[in-house]
């Protein structure tokens, strides 16, 4: 069953932020996302939080600039999503700006699993770094980071993961959620660690005088791939971290942007000049999260790192045939779950955990995903890894912490889950194949014991109803425009409407004419090929539609129902 709820709109908050200038419905949207007051819509440059508050940033800043002296050569490990790749391309081409010797490498998904382990570090030291960096991972990496040090590296971490219980014996170790750090924004993505310590860095060395006045590295050039990653790696979108997509999407819209995203943009059909952070989250993510899924991250860091657009495009060409791989890999695991779900009585179910012997470990994430979104229930999608062991991938629902509940079934299973890491929603783990059924019931019992019967129940919140003459162009190009994501949803409304008209596109659409106050309107449901009463109340949000060089609003349905009693 779903639900639809209205959201809270405070009315002093929508008063306050109204004052400042911005239109009544924005004003209404941003109060009820938590905003009260002019200031916290100041996205500018200028309003993030200064660098020397993430603890560690200052730190690591003054090793770099002594490694950079020394003519120290670096080696950045990097992981294998987007938010991985545009850490490290972020990372490489600053460090090049300052002058630094550096590299980079990206562990293989398939025989040396996440982060900086021991075997990875064998391969970095054929490198003969003196200084090895991390991004988006090491936080965890306990032994990795003893390896690295056995064999005299000087190590850096930059992370934004939960920390366990140890923290690696790391030189510096830049992490807002690491104990003890006072940096306002916990909810920064690895990219968004990396550009602090560059922005950390680019202060130390102006302080030295290592660099010329008028010709410094100009950091904000790289703020479209700040946006990137934030966007795709699906974490909070606070102040601090609005500011940063903000920025980048300016610039893209603006024209500066890498020739990678620039291709990026081409190869996904997506006009740059109208960039949405839909266009980064649902386009461009899932091109370079292709490569690292199913073939080597390095192809999506390179093509982020490319200067010249003609290679930028050569390189964007084969992240687009991996994503359609990807596409149809997935498509084949989709059909398998849903298979297996139908000798399981999902509503007697908390959550889900699910395995297939030939399923693909860079896909897993994917499906339990999509089993997620289905039948609103926590999911872990498992495949086969080596000696033995299955990796498995995870996605939760509002009210279950996913990495914590992992460290709850470790602590009460000693031995059952060999590594666990990850986010609220988000999260990975490794056991072996014997004990999956031992993780499936231990999963089931930590998942019933966090969850209500109300969590279990789907529920869309939206930003109430539309009048008529509110559904217009310029209220959909207001929102376009606008920073949404993660923790700042973008906006749902809700309405009665009559079906005036309808009819089933390509077999799967439905496509709809409704009114609503004596006025029609476009809507479309996508992935619904049933026919609907002739009264609905349904969930929706403002589309633009381009057609022949013309634009109409066009209603996006997320639900419906009858609404004829």
């Amino acid at each position: 069953m779903t639900t639809l709820r209205s959201r809270d709109v405070p009315s002093r908050a929508v008063s306050a932020l109204a004052a400042s200038g911005i239109s009544p419905l924005l004003a209404r949207l941003f109060a009820a996302r938590g905003l009260q007051a002019p200031a916290e819509l100041d996205l500018s440059f200028k309003a993030l939080l200064p660098p020397d508050t993430l603890t560690g940033a200052r730190e690591a800043a003054e090793l770099l600039a002594d490694a950079i002296e020394a003519g120290a050569h670096m080696v950045i490990v990097a992981d294998y999503d987007c938010d991985g790749a545009t850490a490290c391309a972020v990372g490489v081409r600053a460090l090049r700006a300052f002058g630094a010797d550096v590299h980079y490498l990206v562990p293989d998904r398939m025989t040396l699993g996440y982060g900086l382990t021991p075997a990875m570090v064998d391969i970095v030291a054929k490198l003969e770094p003196e200084v090895l960096i991390t991004v988006d991972n090491g936080i965890a990496s306990v032994e990795g980071v003893a390896a690295a040090r056995s064999y005299g590296m000087t190590t850096v971490i930059t992370d934004h993961h939960l920390p366990g219980e140890t923290l690696p014996n790391a030189d510096v170790i830049v992490n807002p959620n690491r104990p003890g750090c006072g940096f306002q924004s916990k909810s920064l993505a690895g990219v968004g660690v990396m550009f602090y310590v560059m922005l950390a860095l680019r202060a130390e060395l102006r302080g030295r005088g290592a660099l010329k006045a008028g010709h410094e590295p100009n950091l904000a050039d790289l703020l479209d791939l700040v946006a990137l990653g934030t966007v795709a790696d699906v974490v909070k979108l606070d102040h601090n971290n609005r500011i940063l997509v903000s920025q980048g999407l300016q610039r893209i819209r603006a024209g500066r942007m890498q020739p990678g995203i620039r291709a990026l943009f081409a190869v996904a059909k997506r006009e740059t000049a109208r960039a949405t952070t839909f266009d980064l989250g649902f386009a461009l993510g899932p091109r370079l999260n292709a490569a690292g899924r199913i073939s080597d991250m390095a192809l999506g860091i390179e093509c982020l790192l490319a200067d010249e657009a003609g290679e930028a495009m050569r390189l964007a060409h084969k992240l687009e045939e991996l994503n359609r791989e990807r596409r149809g890999i997935e498509n084949e695991m989709q059909e398998a779950a849903h298979l297996a779900l139908d000798d399981i009585r999902v509503d007697e179910s908390v959550a889900i955990t699910l395995f297939e012997p030939d399923w693909h470990p860079g896909i897993i994430g994917l499906v339990a995903g999509r089993i997620r979104e289905k039948y609103h229930r926590p999911a872990f999608a498992f495949a086969r890894g080596q000696n033995g062991e299955l990796k498995g991938s995870g996605r939760s629902i509002p009210g279950l912490h996913l990495r914590d509940a992992l460290e709850t079934v470790a602590r009460q299973m000693p031995g059952l889950v060999l590594r666990f890491g990850g986010h609220a929603m988000a999260a990975g783990l490794t056991i072996h194949e014997e004990n999956l059924p031992a993780f499936r019931a231990a999963f089931e019992a930590v998942a019933a014991s966090e969850l209500s019967p109300a969590d279990l129940e789907r529920r869309i919140d939206t930003d109430g109803p539309l009048n008529a003459a509110e559904i217009t162009l310029e209220s959909a190009r207001q929102i376009e425009q606008e920073v949404w994501g993660q923790g700042f949803p973008p906006p749902v409304f809700n309405n009665v409407f009559h079906v005036e008209n309808q009819r089933i596109l390509k077999e799967r659409h439905l496509k709809l004419q409704l009114s609503l106050g004596g006025i029609r309107f476009d809507a479309i449901r996508f992935n619904y090929a049933g026919q609907v009463p002739s009264i609905i109340h349904a969930a929706y949000r403002l589309d633009i539609n381009e057609y022949k060089g013309l634009s109409s609003i066009q209603l996006m349905l997320e639900h419906l129902e009858d609404a004829r009693d």
